[in-house]
């Protein structure tokens, strides 16, 4: 029996809205480079829901190009990057941003997120200038690697910390769908509060792409040119502009996101009522459940995910996600092979 899969949200390939437009306007001929009427529509859309006409959207193919890209443009070469240790940029791209000269100060955080007080505690441990990096980056994720989000407080606070401390602030997006159905804020308050976030498509029912949304004027000079230089100024700039178009003209972003959502808290919600503990708590589409070692090996007959965290010689946490192509009733089947074998 084939394995279905809960290891990620971009298995799937894409949303067939997309794939109809993208096979309707195919044979049209249109300006390269992100230039194509498509694209624009696209970030007309987006800039709707802003309420900042000043931002400038950019797209691009993928969440770790958006991050290096984003980085390596704001930062000189002797400043660094202060993030949480579970980030990323920290964990999954190969050392990427260190790689470009700037060293990444992690915060150790039990659920994904970080505080004005952490950040003050790196900035204290770099006053030996100009012998140590110099911290001027702040790096969230919104929802976190861990499934968590950053409530609108929580996110203005940081924003307001990292003004009064020249700091950029900068958002990962790439799950941002997810923490924008379940938090209390929108797309014009993460422009309101970050200096530059981008907006996930990949793991939201698009092929591939990311959009980037810089807010602060004097950041969006020159931008362009880092990205021809990074490689990732696409000439079918359409295929991603194509995507947006698709995802932002009508709800359809928000509306896979809560179907993404909805189903990992349905079985978080089964698990509970089982008594099972979870690593943290979340309400996005990661769930991250506690499992005896021989519940997690029958699961495995059926079902493929991450194991994220071995808690003792018995337990480990797992990682389930769900995307927006999970059927409802894949989930209501894995809920009952999970009661029959708890």
């Amino acid at each position: 029996m084939t394995q279905y899969s809960f290891k990620d949200d971009y298995s799937e390939g894409c949303h067939p809205s997309i794939l109809d437009l993208l096979a309707q306007t195919n044979l049209l001929q249109q300006n390269g480079y992100g230039e194509d009427e498509f694209s624009l529509q696209a970030k007309d859309f987006i800039h709707r829901q802003l309420n900042n006409p000043a931002s400038k959207i950019h797209f691009v193919s993928g969440g770790t190009q958006a991050n290096l890209i984003v980085i390596s443009a704001l930062l000189r070469p002797h400043e660094s990057v202060i993030a949480a240790a579970s980030a990323h940029i920290s964990t999954n791209e190969a050392g990427a941003i260190e790689a470009q000269g700037h060293k990444v100060n992690t915060i150790l955080s039990q659920d994904g997120k970080i505080k004005p007080g952490d950040i003050l505690q790196v900035l204290a441990q770099h006053h030996h200038t100009p012998h140590v990096v110099k911290p001027k980056l702040v790096y969230i994720s919104n929802a976190t690697e861990l499934g968590t989000h950053y409530t609108l407080s929580e996110l203005k606070a940081i924003y307001e910390f990292c003004q009064a401390h020249d700091l950029y602030l900068f958002m990962d997006g790439a799950r941002l769908g997810n923490a924008l159905q379940v938090g209390d804020m929108s797309l014009a308050d993460v422009a309101k509060y970050t200096d530059v976030f981008y907006l996930g498509g990949t793991k939201n029912g698009a092929l591939l792409g990311e959009a980037i949304i810089i807010n602060r004027l004097e950041l969006q000079i020159d931008f362009d040119f880092f990205i021809k230089q990074k490689g990732a100024m696409l000439a079918k700039g359409r295929v991603l502009g194509i995507q947006f178009l698709a995802l932002f003209q009508d709800g359809l972003y928000d509306q896979l996101a809560h179907h993404a959502n909805q189903l990992a808290q349905k079985i978080k919600h089964a698990m509970s009522e089982k008594g099972i503990n979870l690593l943290v708590q979340t309400e996005t589409n990661q769930i991250f459940p506690i499992l005896p070692n021989s519940l997690i090996n029958s699961l495995k007959e059926q079902y493929d995910f991450h194991e994220w965290k071995e808690m003792d010689d018995e337990f480990t946490a797992i990682r389930l996600v769900t995307s927006w192509a999970t059927p409802e009733y894949v989930v209501e089947e894995f809920i009952a092979f999970f009661n029959k074998k708890i």
